[in-house]
């Protein structure tokens, strides 16, 4: 009964936290949708930007007919968005006429998923493991030395770090790469294009890795010391547990809470790029592309950029709320 019992609390937890995402995807979507409506332009006269010849009130007025325009905000385009965004349909660029947002997106994503995503696992692995050890040997040189780094790379703005490993590694040294994803005429999906990508990766990775790995630093240090003081910790040396086995049993397991959550956060950034960093790199993912649609203000671009931020901060959080209950079944309850 007992089991049932918490299996029955489990679940309706579970359903509770689905319920609050989606309920939430729901208020992002239409606050995407007011933000773009708000913004000075008319839709229908980008549309016609590019013709070649002056556009007459007709035209323009035939424009908004076609798309929707003239229709009240509030019920009628706002259901038309939700309903078409449920449906994957995001809209047409202004910019890139003829193409869709969706396939823009699609498009793009994978290469910032490659960068941003091997950025994230290396500062993971690196930080939380450092800090981890930092904050269970207080006060060492490693402590010291690792908090002090830490500090800096976590001050240090992306833009000015990616530009100084550039002015270093690929202007000074000439080991790397600066610039773009590939070198011009690389051919596709042979090992030698693999390699050469693989080579343009490095010094954006390494940009994002190193300021990420700052946070993580600090975040699994902060959050060790705290667990290294408390009384289960001081009963479980009494019980004469070795340090291993104190830091693996209790004080790890506890210390990772506060971790998870600016992981998982920082995993929704993960399809939105680092728009600084992809910029000073001129890498062709989702924050080059952010920069694209500021640039042309393409609105329907920008709009499907920030429904897909705000989709995978959501996605994420709802991962770190799941992820809690597993770590500490005390949240469960």
């Amino acid at each position: 009964m007992a089991a049932t019992g918490n299996g029955g609390r489990a679940s309706r937890r579970i359903g509770q936290i689905v319920f609050r995402a989606l309920l939430t995807l729901l208020m992002v979507a239409s606050l995407n949708f007011a933000l773009f409506r708000v913004i000075p332009g008319d839709p229908a006269t980008m549309l016609l930007s590019g013709a070649r010849i002056g556009t007459t009130p007709e035209q323009i007025e035939a424009q908004r007919e076609r798309w929707g325009l003239d229709r009240p905000l509030v019920p009628d385009q706002l259901l038309d968005y939700i309903s078409s965004t449920v449906k994957g349909d995001l809209g047409y660029s202004f910019k890139f006429r003829g193409r869709q947002v969706a396939d823009l997106l699609l498009e793009r994503l994978p290469t910032t998923i490659a960068l941003v995503g091997i950025a994230q696992i290396i500062a993971i692995a690196g930080g939380v493991m450092l800090g981890m050890y930092a904050g269970w040997r207080r006060g060492g040189a490693i402590d010291h030395v690792a908090t002090g780094a830490s500090l800096a790379l976590y001050s240090t703005p992306a833009f000015w770090l990616g530009m100084l490993l550039v002015v270093v590694f690929s202007t000074g040294l000439g080991w790397l790469p600066g610039y773009g994803a590939y070198s011009p005429g690389a051919g596709s999906g042979s090992l030698a294009w693999l390699a050469d990508y693989a080579r343009h990766l490095i010094l954006p990775a390494s940009t994002i890795a190193l300021g990420l790995m700052g946070q993580y630093v600090l975040v699994a240090r902060a959050a060790m010391s705290e667990v290294v003081t408390e009384d289960y910790m001081v009963t479980a040396r009494a019980k004469g547990l070795t340090s291993g086995q104190m830091l693996m049993r209790h004080a790890f397991r506890n210390a990772m809470l506060p971790v998870v959550t600016l992981v998982t956060l920082n995993l929704g950034y993960v399809v939105a790029g680092a728009i600084t960093v992809e910029a000073v790199f001129a890498w062709p993912g989702i924050g080059g592309l952010t920069v694209e649609a500021l640039n042309a203000r393409d609105y329907p671009v920008l709009q499907g950029i920030f429904l897909l931020l705000g989709a995978s901060i959501v996605f994420a959080n709802l991962l770190a709320d799941l992820t809690y209950g597993f770590l500490d079944p005390r949240v469960s309850k």
